[in-house]
């Protein structure tokens, strides 16, 4: 399947967030040369300002703003800081060059602009990419990288250095990490009809040896837990710009239903963000009725666990069929399996039994 676009959607989306750096840079420079205090309006992060958005099936920002100005000074600290990573990023994406949270922190200590801690310096960049309305990865600010893919798709690298070369991201027998390079590069060539994403490193490996990703041609996600967000924005442009189906497999827990929502809808910290979700992506198990059906190996839910399940009854994202029936049953069983659990049956049991059955199940959802 070639991909659907023709322009390169990574190199005019970094030319519109380099454009709006620089604007918001021209902005304050035109402010100081009137005679004006600079001030920069952005939305509100409070989360009396996050609603879930019924029709994009995601939290986004309300309409409240706040007002950074230097004339106040409370505002001069985080106002400075924000000018100052702006110009930062800008010469990252200049020098087509990638950071880390981690780097920025440190990297501040080297321009004596000062951050309590990196959680400071992280708040910050939050504040650029609602200012900007672009994720942090757009201006080439990443997290560690630990999660990976592979599959039958050929991706051209935008990185410098890299510019132009082509990889098969089946080249490495346990995945292409997804990393900057791997975030920023062009899908070329897939024959892959669907995606399927694991949140267990042993199942991701079980996938590759069983070549799930040649019986069922697809591409393998390993979401080491709580995917990243250059993994979810990996995710999202497989849906969008090759339009496959994305299926998301977790234990069965609180917290695996979680990291599924997550891909599926966001989270309330990245309501300021709408390339991070994939509403049509289909949470396909291990659910709790599972449990039950396969008669899986399990441990009790403990209190932390229960805790959970309660603050998911209350999210709105979980008012759905499916994940009021499967949070019932969590209730009633108070019992929690992991992905690994379908070993007692066999190594490959999960691959040739559960996934095909699955699958054709979710047709239905």
């Amino acid at each position: 399947m070639a991909p659907k676009k023709t322009v390169s959607p990574v190199k005019s989306k970094k030319q519109h967030v380099l454009e709006s750096i620089e604007k918001l840079g021209r902005e304050v420079c035109r402010q100081i040369d009137a005679g004006a205090f600079p001030t920069i309006d952005l939305p509100s992060r409070s989360t009396g300002n996050i609603i879930y958005d019924e029709k994009l099936r995601q939290f986004v920002l309300g309409d409240k703003k706040i007002r950074r100005s230097s004339r106040n000074i409370r505002h001069l600290r985080p106002f400075t800081q924000l000018i100052w990573l702006a110009d930062i990023v800008r010469q990252l994406s200049l020098q087509g060059r990638t950071s880390t949270l981690r780097d920025i922190y440190y990297m501040a200590q080297a321009y004596g602009v000062d951050f309590t801690d990196q959680a400071e310096s992280d708040d910050i960049i939050n504040d650029l990419e609602t200012v900007i309305e672009f994720a942090r990865e757009d201006f080439n600010v990443f997290p560690e990288e630990r999660s990976a893919i592979y599959g039958n798709l050929t991706i051209e690298y935008t990185a410098p250095r890299y510019e132009g070369k082509r990889l098969n991201l089946t080249v490495h027998p346990d995945g292409v990490i997804i990393g900057p390079a791997l975030s920023s590069a062009e899908f070329i060539d897939t024959d892959a009809e669907l995606v399927i994403c694991i949140e267990k490193g042993a199942m991701f490996t079980r996938f590759l040896e069983e070549e799930v990703h040649k019986k069922y041609k697809a591409i393998l996600i390993h979401t080491a837990g709580q995917a990243p967000r250059a993994t979810r924005h990996i995710i999202h442009r497989l849906n969008e710009e090759l339009g496959l189906p994305v299926y998301i497999f977790c234990d069965a827990d609180p917290w695996g239903m979680h990291i599924a929502q997550v891909i599926i809808s966001g989270s309330a910290n990245a309501a300021h963000l709408k390339e991070l979700t994939t509403p049509d992506a289909k949470w396909s198990g291990v659910w709790a009725s599972d449990i039950i059906s396969y008669k899986l190996p399990t441990e009790r839910l403990n209190e932390l666990d229960l805790k959970r399940l309660e603050e998911l009854e209350k999210d709105p994202r979980y008012k759905e069929s499916l994940w009021r029936r499967e949070i019932e049953v969590f209730n009633k069983i108070r019992k929690k399996a992991e992905q690994e659990a379908f070993s007692r049956y066999g190594l490959t049991t999960i691959v040739d039994e559960y996934l095909p059955k699955r699958l054709d199940e979710m047709k239905s959802y």
